[in-house]
């Protein structure tokens, strides 16, 4: 299993990177996310999105981050600038436990760097979180999340131009 647990989402700043990060976990292979600021709007938002496009994501918002590193019997790993390099890490996450991967919005605690089992640098430039967890779990999975499918009402087919999504609803 793995679960993503974002720490300080402040709902009037960061609603739509929030919302990003939340999408990206799904798309790219995470089983569920979790959000330390009680913000019932995204969670609507994505529960809608997998209501219609498939797949059992859970989100849940307004847990305390402390506890649920504190409870954490799997793998933790915070992503970050300032970490060991993916290419060197990724080899040591031991895929046979569960995951939690860390992912700040403001200014990460010290002890998040503590408790973490690994601090994962995407790059050590400034960068996006969303883009930080999407080259991370398309590393961990190697590329897998691309076949995974969803069973939604509605799926969205590859093409070179144009929209093509297909309605499965009159197939359930």
């Amino acid at each position: 299993m793995i679960t993503v647990l974002r720490i300080g989402h402040r709902i009037s700043r960061d609603k739509r990177i929030t919302t990003h990060v939340a999408l990206v976990a799904r798309a790219f292979g995470a089983d569920k996310i979790l959000i330390d600021t009680k913000d019932e709007k995204i969670q609507k938002n994505i529960l809608s999105i997998c209501s219609r496009f498939g797949g059992s994501f859970e989100i849940q918002a307004g847990v305390t981050s402390k506890k649920v590193i504190k409870n954490w019997k799997g793998t933790i790993v915070h992503l970050t600038m300032y970490g060991e390099t993916l290419e060197k890490s990724i080899p040591c996450i031991d895929k046979k436990k569960d995951l939690l991967i860390i992912v700040g919005a403001e200014k990460v605690p010290a002890e998040i760097y503590e408790h973490a089992d690994y601090n994962i640098s995407i790059g050590n430039q400034p960068h996006s979180e969303v883009a930080a967890l999407a080259v991370f779990l398309d590393r961990y999975n190697k590329g897998n999340w691309q076949n995974k499918k969803f069973n939604g009402k509605l799926e969205i087919l590859p093409t070179n131009k144009g929209k093509k999504v297909i309605s499965n609803e009159l197939n359930r």
